[in-house]
Formats: C-alpha cells, sequence, structure tokens
C-alpha cells in the first residue's frame, strides 16, 4: 500500500512534476511488489495527491479515504464555486472506510481508525504496533495539527487523541505525517504512545480539555495559511485528479483591513 503519496507541485508557472512518483514506482517493480491500496489520511491542504499519477503506473490500485470525505468536499464545494456536476458524495475515491473497518493488502491487515479533528475525514491507520496518524500528531516537541480549517474541530481532535490514540499501549509506535524540527533538530519521523502522553507539548495525558482548546484558538490564529492550500485542497477532495483550471479565490482585503476601511 501507499500512504498519502505526493505529486510535487511548484505554484510558479503552476507545474506539476513526478519525480518521487517515478522513484517510488520504480522500488515497486523492482521488488515485484502488487500495489493495492494508495491510502489518503484526510484531504491534505498543503500537497497534492499523487494518487491517480501511481493509479497510471498501477491501474488495479484502489484509492480509499474516511467516508467522511464527502462533508468536506461539501464545504469546499461552496468556498471554491465548484459546478454543479462536481460530486459531494466520495465517488472520486475507489473506496469509502468506515470506522473500525479492517482492510487487507497481501499479508497485511490494516485498522481503519476515525481519528477527525484536524479534519472531519481523518483517519488513523493502524498496522500491528504500528500507526500512521496523518496530521493529527507531529512528534511531541512539535504537538499536534491545527484545527482552524473549514469543519475542523478542537474538541474532535481532544477526543481522537485522548480516547482513541492513548487508549493503546504505551508502546505502540507512531509514525507522524509531518515533521517541522522545532530548534532545527534532526529530522524524526517516529515516537510513540507512551511518549506522547508524557512528553507532548500541546496534548498530553495530563492536558485537560479546555487548556488544549484554549491553546489550540491562540496558536492557530497566529498561524499563515499553507502555501499550497488553494492548489491541494480542490485537487484532493477530487481524488487527486488534477484539473485543466485551477481555481483560487481572491482575498483582496485581509480581514483586519477591511474592519479597518469599514470604519
Amino acid at each position: 500500500m501507499l500512504l498519502d503519496p505526493v505529486l510535487e507541485y511548484e505554484p510558479v508557472g503552476s507545474r506539476a512534476t513526478g519525480s518521487a512518483i517515478a522513484q517510488i514506482s520504480t522500488f515497486i517493480e523492482s521488488k515485484h511488489l502488487n500495489l493495492k491500496y494508495i491510502l489518503e489520511t484526510h484531504a491534505h491542504a498543503d500537497h497534492l495527491s499523487g494518487a491517480q499519477a501511481f493509479k497510471v503506473r498501477f491501474p488495479d490500485a484502489l484509492t480509499a479515504i474516511n467516508t467522511r470525505i464527502t462533508e468536506v468536499q461539501t464545504v469546499f464545494k461552496g468556498i471554491f464555486g465548484l459546478p454543479d456536476t462536481f460530486a459531494t458524495d466520495g465517488r472520486q475515491f475507489d473506496r469509502l472506510l468506515n470506522d473500525g473497518e479492517v482492510i487487507e493488502a497481501g499479508s497485511l491487515r490494516i485498522k481503519v481508525m476515525a481519528t477527525p479533528g484536524h479534519t472531519p475525514a481523518c483517519t488513523t491507520f493502524q498496522i500491528e504496533d504500528a500507526l500512521f496518524t496523518g496530521d493529527l500528531m507531529f512528534m511531541p516537541d512539535q504537538g499536534t495539527g491545527r484545527c482552524d480549517f473549514p469543519a475542523g474541530c478542537v474538541d474532535d481532535m481532544y477526543r481522537s487523541v485522548t480516547e482513541r490514540i492513548f487508549a493503546l499501549p504505551d508502546e505502540t509506535r507512531i509514525f507522524v505525517g509531518h515533521d517541522y524540527q522545532p530548534g532545527g533538530r534532526a529530522v524524526a519521523w517516529e515516537t510513540s504512545v507512551g511518549a506522547q502522553k508524557a512528553e507532548n507539548i500541546q496534548l498530553s495525558a495530563a492536558t485537560t480539555q479546555a487548556e488544549f482548546a484554549a491553546f489550540r484558538a491562540k496558536r492557530d490564529a497566529g498561524l499563515s495559511a499553507p502555501r499550497l492550500l488553494y492548489q491541494s485542497v480542490q485537487v484532493n477532495i477530487d481524488g487527486g485528479t488534477l484539473p485543466r483550471i485551477l481555481r483560487i479565490p481572491l482575498n483582496v482585503f485581509p480581514r483586519p483591513l477591511a474592519a479597518q476601511l469599514q470604519r
């Protein structure tokens, strides 16, 4: 299986390239592997999905995402002014996944764990003692994903972490979706449930729901939009299909300036 594949994209000139896709495809073919699934932890806001590019090379592979992608599609259909013909029933993906479902790829048994908060459709995939959390959690010195995207919910994220992730054995491994290398440390990608419970600077086992909600509200208010937000979301809610024309909403006056002009 492939998890959250990336299509490299350069907004200057709006150019998409596939060097990483070519490298991964060569690896799959050289090892005589059968690509069964292309899994998305959610509709990402910082990179374009490479799902459809992989399906060109591996047409039997199935794309799959949490069934609540339909909520995300509905929200962003309005934001981007997508045509009436844009479906919001998830049909752009080969398979919609439900919480608790187990899918198989060869000898792998992959448990689907709904972990909303960053988006409604966020999913953690569990394979034996390993979790792939997408943008739910980062390394303990970084914290958690943001909750200020449309339909994001800080209370959902708190429950996803404390009631689902923290309920697993401490030795369960966690592979994070991003690492922003705070303090300039070396890049890292693996932690554990026990380490997160004890050390996560934003949401540990000792953090109350009210404390987390207050922290995220303040933190998210100061974050900039991801550089590829508009390009990524409209491609990713469409299953990674590249449109001929990308729609970029125009924000003429940032909110503080608009308020000043109104006065």
